[in-house]
């Protein structure tokens, strides 16, 4: 072989030396069993990373499942329209993602006054959820408003504690409709079911008057599960009490400073020992544990939605008068009433609410009228030739209510605007709907726009 031939092999032959080479390098020392499982080892920790597609849609459908199998809670509040449409169970929102809408709580809102507070809460953009037990407040005043996503009811008895995520709560839950409370007077105190007892022509009073006297738990635990709440959530509370606290006042017009002049024992104290003790605890609750607080002292209201016998003398001659029946006046009639349209009223919770004083505050139509006077009024709206008929009058009476609210037009720029003949013919309106059946005045609209 000569030199040339050696050294074309030599040019030559070093690609087969390397692949041979490099072949018993990988089997010498176990060396391809450690590439192998290191490929297997990256295998594994790419496939428990990331999982497929498919398997993530499966887990993602099975926990919707469990999502919606799962035991409902009442902790509970609607998002702004526009948004994800479910319920947010969860704690407060951080502030920066926080809608500009509140997230308020009703509890009575079914009644009278809290569905009218509750179409002003919904038409402003609120998120609101309504606890009512349907004791004395009925759907058909927030039917109306159950298809919005923005509204949550809850059918529920505030002397039960609940647990919901809210910004505001307007404590308005307690029964005013007539029964006989003379009825097993003890029971009425320590139990909160007592039958419901409708008395036509029932004495027309105030709301002190009208208690089923099931009123005073409502007052007291219901009051306390609510400012529990408002401590755990750290949410703004307004109480709705009452112008009973007054009594039968030795002093008038009254002012928030009386003291009032009230029969602990008599047979018509429970409503009013009830919300002197709500507005104790909520006084309590604001010093010792810095909650924020409102207090309302309610002047007799009218207006629409009212129950139609509930005993309350607007009530009263107005179903009295539709149905060619007596009015019926207790005593000589001179007694005072003031009464504010319900409007009015709203108005003033809502300045209340959104206000920086705690209160109490009066909210009432200071224009005072006799029981002869107003069953006049409704004579000359419904019908002039309705009868008085004059009936004895009940043990603890008041003789004069009559608000000053100076307060409330100077700290909350609060007044009432509707007199008593703007206000009367709207809820006669209602009444008649309610009573006959015309179509005038349906319940269900909202009497906002119409004074």
């Amino acid at each position: 072989m000569t030199p040339e031939t050696i050294q074309n092999d030599g040019q030559n032959n070093p690609k087969r030396f390397l692949i041979r080479d490099s072949v018993r390098y990988m089997f010498r020392e176990q060396r391809l069993l450690f590439v192998l499982i290191g490929i297997s080892i990256a295998a594994l920790v790419h496939n428990v990373v990331v999982i497929p597609s498919s398997q993530s849609e499966q887990i993602s459908t099975s926990f919707q499942i469990a999502q919606s199998t799962s035991v409902p809670r009442r902790i509970a509040y609607e998002l702004p329209s526009g948004g994800f449409n479910h319920a947010n169970a969860g704690a407060r929102i951080p502030l920066g993602l926080k809608s500009k809408s509140m997230r308020v709580l009703v509890t009575g809102g079914s009644g009278f006054v809290g569905s009218h507070l509750v179409d002003r809460l919904m038409a402003r953009g609120d998120n609101v959820i309504v606890v009512d037990n349907f004791f004395t407040g009925r759907k058909d005043n927030i039917i109306h408003h159950l298809r919005n996503p923005r509204f949550e009811l809850i059918r529920h008895d505030v002397v039960e504690p609940i647990l919901l995520e809210v910004d505001q709560i307007y404590h308005l839950a307690c029964p005013a409709s007539p029964v006989h409370y003379k009825y097993n007077p003890v029971k009425t105190i320590i139990s909160f079911y007592l039958p419901y007892t409708v008395i036509h022509g029932f004495h027309y009073g105030t709301y002190r008057d009208m208690s089923n006297y099931r009123d005073h738990k409502t007052n007291v635990v219901g009051t306390l599960n609510m400012l529990g709440l408002a401590k755990r959530i750290n949410a703004r509370f307004l109480l709705t009490s009452t112008s009973e606290v007054y009594g039968d006042p030795l002093e008038h017009p009254q002012v928030e400073t009386y003291w009032g002049n009230v029969n602990p024992i008599g047979v018509r104290s429970c409503y009013d020992e009830g919300k002197r003790v709500a507005e104790t605890l909520t006084m309590d609750y604001h010093r010792g544990l810095n909650i924020e607080v409102r207090i309302a002292r309610i002047f007799n209201t009218y207006g629409p939605r009212m129950c139609l016998d509930d005993g309350r003398v607007v009530s009263n001659f107005v179903a009295q008068a539709l149905r060619k029946q007596p009015l019926t006046v207790y005593g000589d009639g001179k007694q005072t009433r003031s009464f504010q349209y319900v409007s009015d009223l709203v108005e003033g919770l809502m300045k209340l609410m959104e206000g920086e004083h705690v209160g109490p505050f009066n909210l009432g139509n200071p224009g005072e009228f006799t029981m002869l006077e107003l069953a006049k009024v409704v004579q000359d709206t419904i019908d002039p030739n309705a009868k008085i008929e004059f009936r004895p009058n009940t043990e603890d009476d008041p003789h004069k209510r009559k608000p000053d609210i100076s307060r409330a037009k100077e700290l909350l720029g609060w007044q009432p605007a509707v007199t008593l003949r703007e206000g009367l013919p709207l809820m006669v309106s209602d009444f008649r709907h309610r009573i006959f059946g015309d179509k005038e005045g349906g319940s269900r609209t909202s009497t906002f726009s119409s004074v």
